[in-house]
């Protein structure tokens, strides 16, 4: 079963497939299904994915495929227009973020937002472009909602760069970091290299090598010795403000 924007964003998909040939972006996406922002659109294709509707080719630019429709799926009684596509590739699903203003928009709840935020050291600025010397504010601190925050020792630090978008990371949010040394693979990390540059990437393991992938196409993978890398923790939620 799909909800009414699921539903209605898998139409204009498939409609444009058939049209154009190629997957709209996000913008016409957002627009088509009448979204403000284009991370409810990275949140309605990843729950078609998941579903098995939607398939998503890695490695190519806005490359969607339409696997099924819905049985109950009826032809629109007017066509949702579509216009040839220009723009570049638009960033992938994001994992959840918390609005940073969110405690401001009702005013009952702003005493209870405050009492279940917990404060955590903003180490300084990581890069999620090319890597950057780590930058640790001791004195810096930051509130957080506890339910980001699990078992475990964590600390805050700002993303700066752009290489990580389509994983829905970007530049100005705030990332919160469980500390730790070890991660699976496919885990996006802080990744400290040659102990002297650090940055926010997707953790792989090739032999005795580490490949520190980027989220987007524009960026290439960093491949390293493993013992020139250390992790620092793992990703584990967002912060953005609006």
């Amino acid at each position: 079963m799909l909800t009414r924007k699921q539903h209605d964003l898998l139409e204009f998909i498939d409609q444009h497939l058939r049209q154009t040939g190629c997957s709209p972006s996000f913008e016409e996406m957002k627009d088509a299904i009448g979204l403000k922002s284009k991370s409810g659109i990275h949140r309605l294709i990843s729950a078609l994915e998941e579903r098995g509707f939607l398939r998503r080719h890695r490695h190519r630019a806005r490359a969607l495929e339409v696997v099924r429709l819905p049985a109950d799926a009826v032809p629109q009684s007017r066509p949702i227009e579509v216009e040839p596509i220009t723009r570049p590739t638009p960033p992938r699903f994001a994992p959840n973020v918390i609005r940073g203003d969110f405690s401001t928009r009702f005013t009952g709840a702003h005493a209870a937002a405050e009492a279940a935020a917990i404060t955590l050291p903003l180490y300084g600025r990581i890069a999620a472009g090319q890597p950057i010397e780590a930058l640790r504010e001791a004195h810096a601190e930051i509130a957080v909602p506890a339910a980001l925050i699990g078992p475990g020792e964590h600390y805050a630090l700002e993303v700066v760069g752009d290489s990580m978008i389509e994983a829905g990371i970007f530049d100005g949010d705030t990332a919160i970091i469980r500390k730790g040394d070890t991660a699976e693979g496919g885990q996006i990390v802080v990744a400290l290299i040659d102990d002297g540059e650090v940055t926010l990437k997707r953790l792989r393991r090739r032999g005795n090598s580490i490949a520190l992938e980027p989220a987007n196409t524009r960026y290439e993978t960093r491949i390293v010795p493993a013992e020139r890398v250390k992790v620092q923790g793992r990703l584990v939620g967002l912060l953005r403000r609006y």
